[in-house]
């Protein structure tokens, strides 16, 4: 691919802009977060000419955004931002991806790392066993008639009816875990088949189940409300989305949209930014769908946390009392959703599309959970395997500027077979082991893939966030324990 050479205007040590004139039938401007040493490798692939390419669709408002963990993706850059009006906008499912939902989830613990470093082979077998993973993975649940409906509709509030969970978590989850207005009879049979026998598994990619220790506190006041309070205290992440279900949608509504786009008379520089009007059947169909799979990747994300805190505490011979094991958040990175958004000073009903982005909403804001209104809605940033991960909060700029929206991760640098030829599996094991880190995994070769040199520096993206005021960093994390699919 060949590298982008158009002009970037610096606005300040975190911003950068390309002119509405950049490029024919652009809308609005780009805007981009990131520093200088970011852009030389941002340059490598054309992921700004696919912002630019955002910019034209109709009804788009402000700018077309790129995060500092932008990189090249279907349609819409990984780490792309875009909203778009209600009356006169469309919705493309290219901006939310293929991997609907795909979000990250962490839970604290009561416990620092020297009370249970001494079993972490016996933890990471345990949950390795738990929580089925890898390609086409098939879990636990067996799922009967029509009940692959209730899940689409009611996502995480079916999981917790269902026992895998506590009630509790539905509120520490972004929209409670179950988004309104989804449809299953607007969900493929081909997409339900899928999802029916994967609910409960973390699937293979850049997904994980990890134990981490708390390695840096920042905001010791905000990570308290969190329950995060001190040095190696020890939490999980799980990073996972809507499987084999998510993608099929994503899969039959791109083909759908390449016909709505000729209905509508819609014209896009690159077929795989395909929308509908939002209000017209098609774009109403389509997010009734994605509602659906989204509500599906929460579920599963819950049911995982079940059998992680069942596993958890067997391994360890706690009750769930002693071991806490509480929710803190759960963000999704892979989402369109009607918000009410200030634009030139009106409040307006905008479709904000979030791809490879996540909500960062600010202290005060409605959508909030109780616990968490006084500080802001946490925000979770898991870098690379062998590095660090982050917590922050959203913040009142990212409102103003971003749609209440920031980065959702490190970002790739290397594509998966360019890390495959980096370095092999059993070398990537061995180079994690050695900084003290236990992995579990059903495939060297996907672990190859998913080199921490594949990804840029977390603590660079971060920084770069955190610099520009679309989030607060409140906490960093360090890994000892993947499982990887």
């Amino acid at each position: 691919m060949p590298k982008w050479t158009g002009t970037l205007e610096q606005i300040d040590e975190y911003r950068w802009r390309i002119p509405q004139s950049y490029k024919p039938g652009m809308r609005v401007p780009e805007l981009i977060f990131a520093d200088k040493a970011m852009l030389a490798h941002i340059r490598e692939d054309q992921a700004l000419e696919q912002v630019a390419n955002v910019a034209t669709l109709p009804g788009i408002v402000n700018y077309s955004m790129a995060m500092p963990d932008i990189h090249w993706g279907y349609g819409f850059p990984i780490g792309g931002v875009a909203a778009m009006r209600i009356t006169d906008g469309v919705v493309s499912p290219g901006g939310v991806g293929f991997d609907i939902n795909c979000g990250v989830r962490i839970l604290r613990t009561n416990l620092v790392y020297d009370e249970i470093k001494a079993r972490m082979k016996e933890l990471m077998d345990g949950l390795f066993n738990s929580v089925p993973s890898g390609v086409g993975s098939a879990g636990k649940i067996r799922l009967r008639g029509k009940e692959i409906d209730d899940v689409l509709v009611k996502g995480s509030r079916w999981a917790v009816n269902m026992g895998y969970g506590r009630r509790e978590d539905l509120a520490a989850t972004e929209e409670n875990g179950e988004l309104p207005g989804a449809d299953p009879d607007r969900v493929s049979g081909r997409a339900k088949e899928r999802g029916t026998p994967q609910l409960g598994t973390l699937g293979s990619g850049n997904h994980f189940l990890e134990v981490a220790v708390v390695d840096e506190i920042y905001e010791p006041e905000t990570a308290a409300v969190m329950g995060i309070d001190r040095p190696n205290q020890v939490v999980l992440f799980i990073h996972c989305g809507s499987r084999g279900l998510g993608h099929q949608v994503a899969d039959d509504y791109i083909r759908y949209m390449m016909t709505a786009m000729t209905k509508y008379g819609i014209n896009v520089p690159d077929r795989q930014l395909a929308g509908g009007p939002i209000k017209s059947t098609e774009g109403q169909a389509y997010l009734a769908a994605m509602r659906g799979a989204a509500n599906f990747a929460w579920a599963n994300r819950q049911c995982i946390t079940h059998w992680v805190r069942e596993t958890f505490c067997k391994v360890l011979e706690l009750s769930d009392r002693d071991a806490g094991l509480e929710l803190i958040y759960d963000v999704t990175h892979n989402i369109a959703k009607i918000e009410e958004h200030v634009v030139n000073g009106k409040k307006e009903t905008l479709c904000v599309h979030r791809k490879g982005a996540t909500r960062a909403f600010p202290a005060g804001h409605p959508a909030l959970p109780p616990q968490y209104a006084g500080i802001g809605q946490p925000v979770l940033i898991p870098g690379d395997m062998g590095r660090f991960s982050y917590v922050l909060v959203g913040s009142e700029q990212a409102m103003k500027e971003t749609f209440g929206s920031t980065c959702h991760g490190a970002g790739r640098m290397q594509s998966r077979t360019a890390a495959k030829k980096h370095q092999s599996g059993r070398e990537v094991l061995n180079a994690l082991q050695a900084r003290g880190i236990t992995v579990r995994t059903g495939s060297l070769g996907g672990l190859a893939e998913e080199a921490s040199e594949a990804y840029k520096d977390v603590n660079a993206v971060v920084g770069v966030a955190h610099g520009a005021g679309i989030s607060r960093r409140v906490a960093r994390t360090r890994p000892v324990g993947v499982v990887k699919g």
